[in-house]
């Protein structure tokens, strides 16, 4: 006997389900016409017995499922598959789509995702979302690493713990991490720490995690000023990054929203702290060898995430995370070597000297060098009017250049 057409069969629906209940009443109406009502055991029980349709559990094979409904069509019974949240995203939606075209329509519910984030008491259009099914771990460490909002769709192989063990293990700065594990359900859960404690938990395989980073001000978000006076800061007899050179420097760093930075003979920290304000998803490392700048700094750097590392450079850096960021305002041609050896790609090394002779030789490796030369106004004595104050000049160095000097 000849197969019957595809086109020639009876419609397919898929329906989002969410604790057993579907969105609309038009996605009623297609459960209550069905011939087969098809998905996992979860879902089928879930709906009311009245419903007629004869029910057909899903097997473990998604193409093996998508061949029964195409089946089922193709013989002229109408097929309404339950599926999770909504099936366009992240879903059976896409491979239904290609195989039934015209004969599929699409009942969605709320997605897993916005549920999450829902529980999580927070909006979500500025959020980045990925999943984990079928793909390595790594696209998911790569988007929270980068990203401050992510919302990461776990699964079976790759678990919310396991997720942030594998954060912890690629350098991950700190992040507010939520689970959300069957939702709508009636033993929901949802879980609220942070990386180290969630490593330690267990959670259903098909949990969704939602990773927020950090922002130093939740009141006002993240900072958009900075060069901030010196006298904000503690430091010892003129040891600290001018605020006028401090601006510039923090242009040339070109701060990504994360990642991994390290301030290299750290002084009082005022670079850090202003990285840290600037960008609050970046990892900071501030490496200082004077203990009395330790503690200067320490305190400098009350409030902020910054990680204080004491010891001398290069041998402090070689336990620290590879870097994406590098301020050096301190250390000879030993350090600059080992910062470049250990940079990521695409990364940027930024480098103050008061001498020419080392900033000349720094930007032989980085590729660009500057003066910045300061002159500040003060006040004359009686009649109150300005003159300019000349400040010493410092070289700036930043690289490596695709295009050398210039």
């Amino acid at each position: 006997m000849d197969k019957p057409s595809l086109s020639a069969g009876a419609s397919v629906s898929l329906v989002g389900l969410v604790g057993g209940e579907w969105f609309g009443s038009a996605a009623g109406d297609v459960l209550a016409a069905a011939d087969v009502l098809t998905g996992n055991s979860r879902h089928l029980d879930s709906l009311p017995d009245e419903l007629p349709g004869r029910r057909v559990p899903a097997p473990s094979s998604v193409a093996g499922w998508l061949d029964m409904i195409e089946y089922w069509s193709r013989s002229g019974e109408s097929v309404c598959a339950v599926v999770s949240g909504d099936p366009g995203f992240f879903g059976l939606g896409r491979l239904a789509t290609a195989r039934f075209a015209k004969l599929l329509t699409i009942f969605p519910a709320v997605s897993s995702v916005s549920l999450a984030f829902a529980r999580a008491g927070m909006a979500w259009d500025d959020a980045a979302v990925v999943s984990s099914h079928g793909r390595p771990i790594d696209h998911a460490v790569y988007a929270v690493s980068h990203h401050p909002k992510v919302a990461v769709m776990c699964s079976p192989d790759n678990p919310p713990q396991a997720l942030a063990i594998a954060l912890l293990e690629s350098g991950c700065a700190a992040r507010r991490m939520f689970v959300a594990s069957r939702l709508g359900e009636p033993d929901e859960r949802v879980w609220e720490g942070d990386l180290e404690s969630l490593a330690g938990e267990q959670f259903d395989g098909l949990s969704v995690v939602v990773a927020v980073a950090p922002v130093a001000d939740p009141g006002s978000g993240p900072g958009i000023s900075w060069g901030l006076s010196e006298d904000y800061f503690e430091y010892r007899a003129g040891m600290i990054t001018k605020a006028e050179v401090r601006a510039v420097a923090l242009g040339k760093l070109a701060l990504p929203p994360s990642g991994v930075m390290w301030d290299v003979g750290a002084g009082s920290g005022s670079v850090s702290f202003e990285c840290a304000n600037l960008a609050p998803g970046l990892r900071i490392f501030a490496v200082e060898r004077q203990s009395e700048d330790v503690d200067r700094m320490r305190r400098n750097l009350e409030g902020t995430a910054v990680e204080v590392v004491t010891g001398e450079a290069p041998a402090s850096l070689a336990s620290l995370p590879d870097p994406d960021r590098v301020f050096l305002g301190g250390g000879g041609p030993a350090v600059l070597d080992e910062v470049l050896n250990r940079l990521r790609p695409g990364g940027t090394v930024v480098a103050t000297f008061a001498s020419f002779g080392r900033a000349a030789a720094a930007a032989e490796l980085l590729g660009n060098v500057m003066q910045v030369a300061v002159s500040r106004g003060v006040r004359l004595g009686r009649d109150g009017s300005f003159r300019l104050e000349a400040q010493n000049p410092v070289f700036i160095c930043w690289g490596p250049s695709r295009t050398g000097l210039g």
